[in-house]
C-alpha cells in the first residue's frame, strides 16, 4: 500500500514532466549518436537530432502547454519515419503522455483530430504506421476514458448535491406545514385556559380578591401566549396567500378517517377498507392530526402509484401506542423513489410525534406504510 501511495505521488509531482523529458532526451542523444557501422556523416545528424529532441524536449512543457507540446510531439514522431525511415523509440513515451493527456483533458473531438493524420500514415506506410496507429490510439482511448469516468464521477456529484438540497428544501417546507396545522390546535387550548380564566372570576362564589388576582394573571398569560404563537405562525405563513389562510378548515381528526376512505374509494376505483382493532378511545388533537395526515399521505400514493388496486388502512388501538398499517395490492414501488416527498411528510410528522414509521414493499406483495404512535391519555378538562 505504501508503495503504491509513493507511487500516485510520484506521479502528481510538479517536477515529473521537466524529470521525465530529461530522461528521454537523452534517450534520443544515445539513440541518435550512438556508434553504428551504418552512423551517417557528420552534416546528416542534424536532421536525426532535431527531430529527436523536437519528440522527446516538449514533455516537459506537457502541463502547462498540452496542446503545443502534442501537436510537436505528433508531427516529430510521424515526420521521422516518413523523412528517415524510422521510428525514434525514445520518442515514444513522450508520444504516449502527450495523446493521452489530450485525451484525459480534451473532449472525444479533439481525441479523434489527433488521431487521424495516425490514420493517413498508415494508409501511406504500413510497417511504420500501423504500430503508430495502434499505439496512439490506446494513449487517446486511455485518456477519454479517464476523462468520461472524471466527467460522470462530476455530474453525479452535481446532481446529489442538488437532489440534497431539495429534499433539505422539501423537509423545512413539510415542517413548517405541519407548524401551521398544529398552531390551530395549540391556540384552541390556550383560548380555553383564557376563557375559562375570565370566567372562574365572575362565577366561583365566595372568590378571595387574590385569588381573583391569580384568575386575572393566568387569562393575561394566556392572551399574551396566544398573541406570540399568531406572531409566530405569521413568519410561517409568509408563503401562504391570505385568501388560503382565511378559508383554511379545522384540522381534521380520527372521527374523520371513514370519510376520507370512502373518498378515496370513490376517487381510486379500487377496494378500500378501514379496519380498527382494539378499543377505540378519544387521542390527542395532534396525535388525531398526524395519524389522519399519515392515511391521508399514504392513500394518496397509493391512489397515485397504484391505480384501481385494493388498499387497507387498519387502525391497531393499545394502551401505549397506536399502530396505523396501510396496504395497497399495487407493484410494491416506493411512491417518487427512496426521497419521495409524501414519504418525507409521512416521516416528518412521525419523529414530531415521537413515533416510528416503515415505509417499502410488502412481505405479501404490493407497498406497505407502517406507523407507530405513542399514546398519552388527553388532559380532562
Amino acid at each position: 500500500m505504501m508503495g503504491i501511495a509513493t507511487a500516485r505521488r510520484a506521479m502528481t509531482h510538479r517536477d515529473l514532466p521537466t524529470l521525465a523529458a530529461a530522461a528521454v532526451t537523452l534517450l534520443a542523444l544515445v539513440e541518435v549518436l550512438a556508434p553504428a557501422a551504418s552512423r551517417p556523416a557528420t552534416d546528416d545528424l542534424i536532421g536525426p537530432l532535431a527531430l529527436a529532441l523536437g519528440a522527446t524536449v516538449p514533455l516537459a512543457f506537457l502541463r502547462a502547454h498540452l496542446m503545443l507540446t502534442a501537436v510537436t510531439v505528433v508531427a516529430a514522431a510521424l515526420l521521422a519515419p516518413a523523412v528517415y525511415d524510422r521510428v525514434f523509440l525514445s520518442g515514444l513515451p513522450a508520444l504516449a503522455a502527450a495523446l493521452y493527456g489530450v485525451g484525459r483533458h480534451r473532449d472525444g473531438r479533439v481525441a479523434v483530430l489527433f488521431a487521424v493524420p495516425f490514420v493517413g500514415f498508415a494508409l501511406a506506410d504500413g510497417r511504420h504506421g500501423i504500430p503508430l496507429l495502434v499505439g496512439a490510439a490506446a494513449a487517446l482511448a486511455v485518456g477519454n476514458a479517464h476523462h468520461t469516468r472524471a466527467a460522470t464521477a462530476r455530474r453525479a456529484a452535481a446532481d446529489w448535491g442538488h437532489a440534497d438540497t431539495a429534499l433539505a428544501h422539501a423537509a423545512l417546507g413539510e415542517r413548517a406545514r405541519i407548524a401551521r396545522e398544529l398552531h390551530d390546535i395549540v391556540a384552541h387550548h390556550v383560548s380555553t385556559i383564557s376563557v375559562q380564566a375570565e370566567t372562574a372570576r365572575y362565577t366561583t362564589p365566595g372568590l378571595p380578591p387574590e385569588g381573583a388576582e391569580k384568575f386575572l394573571a393566568i387569562g393575561d398569560t394566556a392572551r399574551l401566549a396566544l398573541t406570540e404563537m399568531r406572531r409566530l405562525l405569521g413568519v410561517l405563513r409568509e408563503d401562504v396567500p391570505e385568501e388560503a389562510v382565511r378559508a383554511r378548515a379545522p384540522q381534521p381528526g380520527l372521527d374523520q378517517l371513514l370519510a376520507l376512505v370512502d373518498e378515496a374509494r370513490e376517487t381510486s376505483g379500487g377496494a378500500v377498507r378501514l379496519i380498527v382493532r382494539g378499543p377505540a378511545g378519544p387521542l390527542e388533537p395532534g396525535l388525531e392530526l398526524t395519524a389522519y395526515r399519515i392515511v391521508q399521505e399514504a392513500l394518496t400514493n397509493a391512489r397515485r402509484h397504484a391505480p384501481d388496486a385494493a388498499t387497507d388502512v387498519e387502525l391497531i388501538y393499545g394502551e401505549v401506542e397506536l399502530r396505523l398499517r396501510i396496504r395497497d395490492c399495487g407493484p410494491g414501488r416506493a411512491p417518487g423513489g427512496a426521497a419521495g416527498h409524501g414519504l418525507l411528510g409521512m416521516r416528518e410528522r412521525t419523529a414530531m410525534a415521537g413515533g416510528t414509521l416503515r415505509a417499502g414493499p410488502a412481505p405479501a406483495g404490493g407497498f406497505l406504510v407502517e406507523a407507530t404512535l405513542p399514546v398519552r391519555a388527553p388532559e380532562t378538562r
